[in-house]
């Protein structure tokens, strides 16, 4: 008994998740006119609950059947530039004035990406039953971010949403490019890394051997390094389950102990001090925070609210600290520029010109106006780091093959000087 109620409840853990199915209905509104749509619901009973709250009497609901797509890793799921072309057409729909359901029945009827127009076919359907905009989006916070949500609802709030969606565009559109900029910088050194990885395992593993058969013909003792590489040549070919096992163990550790708590912090830490990088990856931070905090002020949204956004999206727990910080000391009566200083996370230009803008009454352009200057100059900055690199990479490349190259014809030269 017990050992069947062990596997019973076995199975019922290992049970999947089950997406919620989707059905297409066709029905008739009040006036008469013939209506269709899809709708996510777990049987046709809720479906047509739903279409009758709308005002409309179902005449055809049937599911919708699975459509088969090929999954290439990598380009799964709803991407940023989706996001960013639902965006500026929504704009420009909603600023013609066409009606919001329509406008969504449209994007999401013409979406390429299946996902995506699911997502917004849903959304379509929460609103026409009369849910908000914000609210519907808010169901789907793996595609919409809090960021997203919040500003489309100050928009629907202030009556300004077709303002709210060109700032949303340009926003999206600005920290697309600062992302681009930052990966660009990282493919040169992955690139020779790799191949760095790629020629060692070649040499090791094929050349070496060689040299091995025609040193033990020659006979004597074999100098320091040769011996070594000899011995690494050995163990490689032997275990080579433990040479590459190891630091694949070692790179998975390394990423389970960042990816939470006390871990975490260190090394988002250990990263803005980084020699090459942490003045990067601060800038690049600066740009975000001033950019998504200047886009929510201009939008409406209260600074309190905006700067806990800010801090969930920030990418790195010292910075998000630091951002709370500073939401908790204007929570008690200061202005931002003050506890902004005390963190000592952002440059004292960027505290000065906020502490300006504060005054003034207009942060929100001098936010703007500070992550125009720092995406400037994370462009310089990734030109400097990548002509660092590099001739640093090239230099590293070219002393392991010279080591090889030193090592297997070091006791050719030793053998030729005895025979003098």
């Amino acid at each position: 008994m017990a050992q069947a109620a062990a596997a019973a409840q076995k199975t019922k853990v290992a049970k999947p998740v089950q997406k919620t199915p989707v059905w297409k209905w066709t029905g008739k509104s009040k006036q008469g006119e013939v209506r269709s749509g899809e709708i996510e619901a777990q049987d046709s009973e809720t479906v047509e609950a739903r279409l009758r709250q709308m005002g409309i009497e179902p005449t055809k609901v049937k599911k919708k059947p699975k459509e088969f797509q090929l999954k290439i890793p990598g380009t799964g799921g709803v991407q940023e530039k989706d996001i960013l072309v639902f965006t500026r057409q929504f704009s420009v729909m909603i600023d013609a004035g066409l009606p919001l359901v329509q406008a969504l029945d449209i994007i999401g009827t013409q979406a390429d990406n299946p996902e995506f127009r699911r997502v917004l076919l849903t959304v379509k359907s929460r609103v026409e039953a009369g849910s908000t905009f914000a609210d519907a989006l808010s169901e789907h916070p793996k595609v919409f971010d809090t960021l997203f949500v919040q500003l489309i609802r100050a928009g629907e709030i202030g009556g300004i949403l077709d303002t709210i969606l060109q700032r949303l565009g340009a926003y999206i559109e600005k920290n697309s490019k600062l992302k681009r900029r930052v990966k660009g910088a990282m493919v040169y050194p992955a690139v020779v890394l790799t191949v760095a990885i790629g020629v060692v395992v070649a040499l090791i593993g094929f050349v070496v051997p060689t040299f091995e058969k025609m040193f033990k013909d020659m006979g004597g003792t074999l100098p320091g390094p040769t011996q070594f590489l000899v011995d690494l040549s050995l163990g490689f070919r032997n275990s080579w389950y433990l040479y590459l096992g190891i630091p694949a163990a070692i790179f998975i550790g390394f990423k389970v102990a960042v990816s939470k708590g006390r871990g975490q912090q260190l090394w988002h830490q250990t990263i803005l001090k980084l020699p090459l990088f942490g003045p990067l990856i601060r800038k690049v931070a600066v740009a975000r925070f001033t950019r998504t905090l200047g886009t929510m002020i201009s939008s409406g949204v209260p600074i309190l609210d905006a700067l806990d956004i800010v801090a969930k999206t920030a990418g790195n727990r010292t910075i998000e600290a630091a951002i709370l910080h500073v939401r908790a000391k204007i929570s008690e009566g200061k202005n931002i520029a003050g506890p902004l200083a005390e963190t000592g996370v952002f440059p004292p230009m960027v505290v000065q010109m906020i502490g300006v803008g504060e005054a003034t009454g207009a942060m929100d352009q001098m936010l703007s106006k500070i992550a125009d200057f720092y995406d400037d100059e994370v462009d310089v900055a990734v030109g400097a780091l990548t002509s660092m690199i590099e001739p640093l990479m090239m230099v590293v490349l070219g002393g392991i093959v010279g080591f090889f190259m030193i090592a297997m014809y070091l006791p050719i030269f030793t053998m030729a000087d005895t025979v003098k």
